[in-house]
């Protein structure tokens, strides 16, 4: 038996997005640039694939730029953003950022701003009390998670833009929504937000395949530069496969199975926290306010996060030491350590995130194999 939990890195493109994608193969390869009519009707298909897009963000009448992924939206929703902006300024970016976003700070930088990293508290999410000590007149510019990748911590938006509102109402929020979108609720147009991100492959669709929806009156200017497509903010042809599967991810979508991961989710939590007493969560307590249903951190001591990730993938279990795009480097998790985790503990902590498709079956086999390795492989940890 295998259990792929390892679906914050990336999930399987969903049969839907699989049988759209050989029809695209077959008849829809043509340049949405051309002016025939075949190609005609690939630029409606993408056009509707826009406001599928709006609908399940609540961004009705707002602006959606495709995008190679959720780190070029992100980069260009920053980026594009502040080369806008007249006069150099602040720029607030969360310490528990993805690369995504807190990569972008030395770029931010040459371009005159200052960048200032928000606290984050002990669950993970900003310390809303260090963040109202921040915000004046000179910011121009907060940039959160909806969901942290790591953890599954739930970022409080509407009270940042509250905050946002009451003393620094000339800031632009810049929201990456990549672990979030279509898990957790979004209202894009009530919550008051500028701009979000997210990514086709995170939810069933294609890799290279992304969005950013921004506000009609948001200003932003592009930061690649060719033929003009996407309104002129993203040259480069349309990856038309990757938007048409993206709408077909989207469209199918089944608000079910964040019922159904949040479920088996919580058995997976009490599974381990029971049968492994030294286990501890790295995260928030188990809400849906604060805590997304699909992404779970704990921390198994004393067995490093390596050598039991290796030992359960010879059982065919897939999870992660951490953020896909940082278990690598092998380096503590920037993310932890702004949390506050001890460096010994974020040595050992592993990340289970679901998927729709994830099963009980699959959970429970998880855990029967976590249960083993831990009980072998404590036995020899120096203490």
């Amino acid at each position: 038996m295998k259990a792929y939990l390892d679906n914050s890195a990336t999930t399987k493109p969903s049969a839907a997005v699989a049988a759209v994608v050989s029809e695209m193969l077959e008849s829809g390869w043509y340049n949405p640039s051309a002016l025939y009519k075949p190609a005609l009707e690939i630029q409606k298909r993408i056009d509707g694939v826009r406001e599928t897009c709006l609908k399940a963000a609540g961004a009705a009448g707002q602006v959606v730029i495709f995008t190679s992924g959720g780190t070029e939206a992100d980069n260009l929703a920053l980026l594009g953003h502040l080369k806008s902006r007249r006069k150099p300024g602040r720029v607030l970016i969360s310490s528990v950022e993805h690369p995504a976003v807190s990569a972008c700070a030395d770029e931010i930088r040459k371009m005159g701003h200052t960048v200032e990293e928000i606290p984050a508290g002990k669950t993970g999410s900003v310390d809303l009390a260090k963040l109202e000590e921040m915000l004046d007149e000179d910011v121009l510019m907060i940039s959160v998670m909806q969901v942290n990748n790591e953890t599954g911590a739930v970022e409080p938006l509407q009270e940042i833009v509250k905050l946002r509102n009451a003393k620094a109402p000339g800031a632009a929020i810049h929201v990456d929504g990549v672990q979030g979108f279509l898990r957790v609720p979004l209202d894009f147009n009530k919550l008051g937000i500028q701009s979000y991100a997210f990514s086709g492959h995170k939810i069933h669709g294609l890799k290279g395949t992304g969005a950013l929806i921004v506000r009609k009156d948001h200003p932003i200017r592009p930061v690649q530069f060719g033929g003009g497509q996407e309104g002129n903010l993203r040259s480069g042809t349309e990856n038309t496969f990757g938007i048409i599967a993206l709408g077909e991810a989207v469209r199918t979508w089944d608000p079910e199975a964040n019922v159904r991961m949040r479920d088996l989710k919580n058995r997976l939590r009490q599974s381990l926290l029971e049968k492994i007493p030294e286990a501890k969560v790295n995260g928030p307590e188990e809400n849906p306010e604060t805590c997304a249903p699909h992404i779970m951190n704990v921390a198994l001591m004393p067995v490093r996060s390596q050598t039991m990730l290796f030992a359960l993938e010879g059982d065919g279990v897939y999870v992660s030491a951490g953020s896909a795009c940082a278990s690598r480097k092998q380096k503590i998790s920037p993310v932890l350590k702004a949390m506050g985790v001890s460096t010994e503990q974020a040595d050992c902590s592993l990340r289970f995130s679901l998927c729709a498709d994830t099963t009980q079956a699959e959970i429970d086999y998880a855990v029967e194999c976590a249960l083993k390795h831990y009980n072998m492989l404590k036995k020899f940890v120096r203490r």
